[in-house]
């Protein structure tokens, strides 16, 4: 049985909501370069009568609504960028823009999220603050890092942050949620490895930087298996390897890149010191040298820890929309990582997952054939509302 709200969400802005999600899809934008997608969601905002601040971290927006006389403030964050996905799906609302798609859903989340702006503009059951992060860059850019570094919480001090993201395999419409670690934290490396060249056919002459890497690539992935406490979960991968541009010459150099991930900062620094402990030795008897450095591009993501106290009342939340039984309280975090980290490292807060349904035909998150669920979007938008209105009650 939904609440009032709920219902209210289902019956007046299911239909509006699916067309903003779709054309979303139609014209996906990557990493700071959501300009249209800001412009929707900025005319939207005002369209219901909330304040809009554009600009934040780049493309980043905010809408504030305000009701009652109560100093409680709460943030509800949802982000805007696509990926470098070529779609290929058929569907009338595929991406127009070639190279680029929602991959990942955040179409939905915005659209969701909207929703939940335009309900409680009209209906301002709370007492209270909500401000509405449309936030650029989430996918390996940092861009929550680049809205709190342009001042996001000192114009918009919340008491509290709340997250959410679709996850294939949870049942349509379902919530899995917990305290502690929800997402794991995501590193990048760059190893560059430099050796001596020389003819294929006389190796003896030089200083094969190519075995020195191949024997690199086997030691790190001891790092997990033998250095790390067996009950902690982690993963090292390396996902590139650039050398050589010939048949019959070994090259000078190769360069190897790719990720750590992992649940407790402290086996950030330690396996980013073991990376280092390894190179350096395993070269040094191949002799050649090595230098390596992380995160070469973008800063690192932490963990996304969410804080009991918020974990209950979004708990409370979303057991109001869907019923408990239609809860998981007990996921298994996410070797995925999350740059709603970093708004959890300033404000305390939760993050969840909505079930988007099966996986089946390729439905996975970053897979060229995702679609976003649109059954679900009364249901999170119903969250959003049902959450503002307890926490500022």
């Amino acid at each position: 049985m939904f609440p009032v709200t709920s219902k209210q969400l289902l019956d007046d802005l299911h239909e509006p909501m699916r067309q903003w999600r779709q054309h979303l899809h139609q014209y996906p934008e990557t990493a700071f370069e959501e300009f249209q997608t800001a412009q929707f969601v900025a005319d939207k905002l005002r369209e219901f009568g909330l304040a809009v601040h554009q600009g934040l971290g780049g493309t980043g927006v905010v809408g504030t609504l305000k009701a009652g006389t109560s100093a409680k403030k709460i943030a509800l964050r949802a982000e805007m960028d696509a990926l470098f996905i070529q779609e290929h799906n058929d569907f009338a609302h595929k991406s127009r823009h070639d190279g680029k798609m929602h991959a990942c859903g955040h179409d939905g989340h915005t659209a969701m999220l909207l929703g939940a702006a335009c309900h409680l503009a009209n209906h301002p059951n709370f007492n209270g603050t909500v401000y509405f992060i449309f936030q650029p860059a989430e996918e390996g850019r940092a861009g929550a890092k680049a809205m709190i570094d342009d001042g996001l919480f000192a114009k918009f001090p919340a008491d509290y942050v709340f997250g959410m993201h679709n996850f294939p395999d949870i049942p349509t419409g379902h919530f899995a949620i917990k305290s502690g670690a929800m997402m794991a934290s995501f590193d990048c490396f760059e190893i560059i490895i430099t050796g001596l060249a020389t003819h294929a056919a006389m190796p003896h002459l030089g200083n094969d930087a190519i075995v020195a890497a191949a024997q690199l690539i086997t030691a790190l992935q001891t790092i997990v298996s033998r250095n790390l406490n067996p009950a902690d979960a982690a993963v090292v991968s390396i996902s590139q390897i650039h050398a050589g541009n010939t048949w019959n010459a070994i090259p000078d150099a190769v360069t190897l890149r790719g990720t750590l991930r992992c649940f407790k900062p402290s086996l950030q620094t330690e396996i980013a010191g073991r990376i280092q402990h390894l190179t350096t030795n395993i070269c040094a008897a191949f002799i050649v040298t090595a230098t390596v450095v992380f995160n070469p591009e973008n800063p690192g993501y932490p963990v996304t820890w969410n804080s009991e106290a918020e974990t209950g009342l979004a708990l409370q939340a979303a057991t109001a929309v869907v019923g408990a039984d239609k809860i998981d309280l007990h996921p298994t975090p996410s070797m995925g990582s999350e740059d709603f980290a970093f708004m959890l490292q300033e404000k305390p807060g939760c993050y969840l997952w909505i079930g988007n349904g099966p996986s089946a035909n390729s439905c996975l998150l970053h897979n060229p054939h995702y679609d976003f669920n649109d059954a679900i979007l009364p249901v999170g938008a119903a969250y959003w509302v049902r959450l503002v209105e307890m926490v500022c009650g």
